[in-house]
């Protein structure tokens, strides 16, 4: 392993351990046993470097889910039966400690996130590349889909994902399961088209 491949390890360990404004360049370097100026060297900043973990650690998440969902469902799985045991492994992911301090950290941007706009743009193009992960990851998309509407269902599926983690974070036992998700999907829906 590279010293830059290095510091993103390290930095994605700092950020599960102590968050992202605890951690110094110096608790990066440590972790990653390289010098302090290959930070600099590699990634320009720190903060650049934070935010190229955060996208990995999370890309890894996705990976994770995706992976136990590809052996938990057949081929001839409903779109609402692929829907619902998806949420079920993200949220069963959220008791491990790691995964839980990944989200924690996130809502930790957001919130410095107001007093450093850039840092807040940084976050905003994260999102952006990770929307059709998601829509993929949940199985919402077709491969033939145009770009606009995947992102569209990409910004859906992410804007109920920070809702259900913020739920579960607060309270495990009261947070929506897959199926709740689905039937409220489904009665929204059917309100909508209603009118």
């Amino acid at each position: 392993m590279g010293n830059r491949e290095a510091l993103v390890e390290g930095a994605k360990t700092c950020l599960k351990e102590k968050g992202y404004s605890r951690t110094t360049a110096r608790d990066i370097a440590t972790a990653a046993e390289v010098s302090l100026a290959a930070i600099g060297y590699h990634f320009g900043s720190k903060e650049a470097l934070m935010n190229e973990a955060m996208r990995q650690a999370l890309d890894e998440w996705g990976a994770e889910v995706g992976a136990a969902m590809a052996g938990g469902l057949g081929a001839d799985a409903t779109a609402r039966e692929r829907f619902v045991q998806t949420w079920r492994h993200a949220v069963d992911t959220l008791s491990t400690p790691s995964t839980r301090a990944l989200w924690i950290t996130q809502f930790e941007v957001l919130s410095l996130g107001a007093h450093k706009p850039e840092l807040l743009r940084q976050l905003s193009n994260l999102r952006g590349e990770a929307r059709e992960g998601v829509a993929t990851m949940f199985g919402a998309v077709d491969p033939d889909l145009d770009e606009a509407t995947v992102q569209q269902v990409g910004t859906f599926l992410q804007a109920l994902l920070l809702g259900v983690v913020v739920l579960w974070l607060l309270d495990p036992d009261k947070a929506p399961s897959g199926d709740d998700l689905a039937k409220s999907i489904e009665l929204v829906c059917a309100r909508i088209q209603s009118s």
